[in-house]
């Protein structure tokens, strides 16, 4: 009876199992039709089209500032500083006293030169006198000729010395101006060397150095084949240069190409040119390095795409090309220039055409691509 039960059971569950599998595969049949036939999705890129924009053409280097004047105070004579009318670092104008010196002597010698000069002015005028009075009388021979020439020629002879006073009288005046040192030019001082007090001997080393600050060159170098390019812009007019000094947020310093070499440096192939900035604000310091920008034209037709879809292989840059049915083409191109976060295309496409922009690594000659938005993630998998 047993045995039978069994039997029973086992054709029941076989009968179940035929149930199922007739009923299932038909449902796993058609998924797997499904998925056969579901298209395969492309590698996820960003795109940018190629486009037609006015662009600035500008020689990019690095510079420095330089002063246009800079002048180291020295003393002309031997003397001891009697007064520092200067501190360190203070802007001064041209003109502004900076040192004064012991001129007691020199003074000394002043007076002199004018009493000399009086002296001698005094005589000069008695004998003029006695001059005109002999003429006079000459002529009614009441003196002789001899006595006439004689008071003329110590009339002339005066006369002489007056002039002779009055040069040693302006030496005198120079030697003292000497005495009080004088700001050559508007700037700032620097560390002042010698302090009240000290002996200095004529042109000896520096009391201080003033360099000029307002204006102030930016100086840099071109490669000689930009000449010409630089020179036709300075035909046409004043060319503009920006500046950008490092650690400064403040934006570039405008100013203008003022003069270059007229030479060409035959060791490094680049001509030295300095450009001259206002410098109001006080951005621009001397021996600082700054970043050099000169425009010298603006190309109204330039094809620019991002320079992130530039790539760099073997044979030279190239791009990502995406055709109208959603697959790339590498194509060769040559880059004229990079400016304001563009890169100007010479040579290799066409306005309007499609590149990527980024997920250039899963990428080859004839890939299958989906385009992206922003919010997108070209890496992640569709």
């Amino acid at each position: 009876m047993r045995q039978v039960i069994w039997a029973g059971t086992l054709l029941g569950a076989v009968a179940a199992s035929a149930v199922l599998y007739e009923i299932a595969a038909p449902n796993y049949a058609h998924s797997q039709q499904a998925a056969g036939q579901r298209p395969q999705a492309g590698v996820p890129v960003r795109i940018a089209t190629a486009a037609v924009k006015a662009t600035p053409v500008e020689f990019n280097t690095i510079g420095n500032v330089q002063t246009i004047a800079s002048v180291a105070v020295k003393s002309r004579i031997d003397a001891v500083i009697d007064q520092v009318l200067v501190k360190d670092g203070q802007f001064v104008k041209a003109g502004d006293v900076l040192f004064q010196l012991d001129s007691r002597a020199a003074q000394a010698a002043l007076h002199q030169a004018e009493a000399n000069l009086a002296r001698d002015q005094v005589q000069l005028a008695n004998a003029q006198r006695n001059v005109n009075r002999d003429k006079s009388l000459l002529e009614k021979n009441f003196v002789s000729q001899q006595q006439y020439d004689t008071d003329s020629a110590t009339a002339a002879a005066l006369d002489a010395t007056v002039k002779g006073d009055q040069a040693q009288l302006e030496n005198a005046k120079v030697q003292l101006s000497y005495y009080t040192i004088l700001a050559p030019i508007n700037g700032r001082v620097g560390l002042i060397a010698i302090k009240q007090g000290n002996s200095i001997k004529s042109n000896d080393v520096p009391l201080a150095t003033v360099n000029e600050i307002q204006p102030i060159y930016a100086s840099f170098a071109l490669a000689q084949t930009n000449l010409p390019d630089l020179r036709a812009a300075m035909a046409q007019g004043a060319v503009s240069v920006e500046v950008t000094p490092q650690g400064d947020n403040g934006g570039p310093v405008t100013g203008k190409v003022a003069f270059f070499e007229n030479t060409i440096d035959q060791t490094s192939g680049t001509i030295t040119v300095r450009a001259s900035f206002d410098n109001t604000e006080q951005r621009l310091w001397p021996g600082q390095f700054v970043k050099v920008a000169v425009l010298v034209r603006t190309d109204p037709n330039s094809l620019v795409i991002p320079p992130a879809a530039v790539q760099i292989g073997q044979n030279g840059a190239y791009v990502f090309v995406v055709k109208d049915d959603d697959t790339t083409e590498v194509r060769l191109v040559t880059v004229e220039r990079t400016v304001n976060n563009m890169a100007v295309i010479a040579k290799g496409l066409k306005a309007g055409e499609k590149v990527v922009t980024d997920g250039q690594l899963r990428l080859s000659d004839g890939t299958h691509v989906q385009v992206v938005t922003d919010a997108q993630k070209p890496g992640d998998a569709s």
